[in-house]
């Protein structure tokens, strides 16, 4: 007997942003008995629906999502506690007889699933507030220059215009004078307990998955982005600063409010971080094993990707 096909299954459906995960995901549900875990770092906060192109009612009514809506903006959300969430909802739904169905776009939440935690230390503001003072000074990309001679791996995984991840990754190296990738990689252990089927969905080509950004964020900002962020603007307790605001589209959004461009100037940059967001989700995808591409725009994805996990089921023991 083959001691995979013993464990529990669960499938993780992954993609870049825009690229129809939801509508897929709420196929497998009315075919199969999954219950879907939400793996994104926005759709956590509440008041955050439209930007983060969160399921809206009639979606929820017929694929209830966990991990939606379980914090304030104001509040932190780490990829540790993500591990912890997602895997207490995943024994929750294996002991009922049905299949965790993981769905989203945040990459680094399905690495640290598979592949465990390394302890970093918690975050130290005095360091924190050095290197935001020295990338006011010398910029981001300076400081990702700098991330790359410490810990070359770290650099490379990350992009030189994402500031929280260049600012972490160099706070874990002052903290504990070891690279943080090297941390990870002591304590990267594959995950024994379930059978991942691993799905990604993407346009087959690049120019179709901008074309599919720019429509979105376009469709988001006439049903009323704008009133979304301005509202959280309004409550006076959140900055730019806050991990929620970071989110793509409402940096741009709150930049726009707080007087620093005009409003069609943050619309592009949205598109634009969008399209970035996406080309980073694209990168961790390909460095991922295992794994069964579909295109999203093919006319029967669906029914390809219903036939796959079928046959997936099909080889339980």
């Amino acid at each position: 007997m083959n001691a995979d096909l013993s464990k529990p299954l669960a499938i993780m459906l992954m993609g870049p942003t825009a690229s129809g995960k939801t509508a897929l995901a709420v196929e497998l549900v009315r075919r199969f008995p999954c219950d879907i875990i939400s793996v994104d770092s926005a759709m956590v906060y509440r008041g955050m629906d439209i930007g983060t192109a969160k399921p809206g009612p009639e979606i929820l009514a017929v694929a209830p999502h966990r991990l939606i809506d379980i914090l304030d903006p104001a509040e932190s959300y780490s990829a540790g506690r993500f591990r912890r969430d997602a895997r207490a909802a995943m024994a929750e739904i294996t002991a009922r007889g049905r299949i965790p169905l993981l769905v989203g776009g945040t990459m680094l939440y399905f690495r640290v699933l598979q592949q465990g935690l390394a302890e970093l230390p918690t975050a130290d503001a005095h360091v924190r507030a050095e290197l935001d003072a020295r990338a006011a000074r010398l910029g981001w990309p300076a400081l990702h220059q700098e991330l790359a001679r410490v810990d070359p791996a770290a650099a490379a995984r990350i992009h030189a215009n994402d500031p929280q991840r260049i600012q972490r990754a160099l706070e874990v190296f002052y903290l504990t004078g070891r690279p943080m990738s090297e941390l990870q990689a002591a304590a990267s252990v594959q995950d024994r307990m379930y059978r991942f089927v691993k799905l990604a969905v993407s346009p087959s080509s690049r120019a179709l998955l901008h074309a599919r950004i720019e429509q979105r964020f376009r469709a988001m900002m006439a049903a009323g982005l704008l009133a979304e962020v301005a509202g959280l603007h309004r409550r006076g307790d959140l900055t730019r600063a806050h991990a929620s605001m970071r989110s793509v589209g409402y940096r741009q959004l709150w930049e726009h409010l707080d007087g620093a461009c005009d409003l069609p100037t943050a619309v592009q940059r949205g598109i634009v971080a969008t399209r970035r967001y996406a080309k980073r989700q694209m990168t961790w995808l390909h460095t991922e094993s295992g794994v069964r591409w579909f295109d999203s725009n093919a006319p029967h994805m669906a029914p390809d990707v219903c036939a796959h996990v079928a046959s997936a089921l099909s080889a339980r023991v």
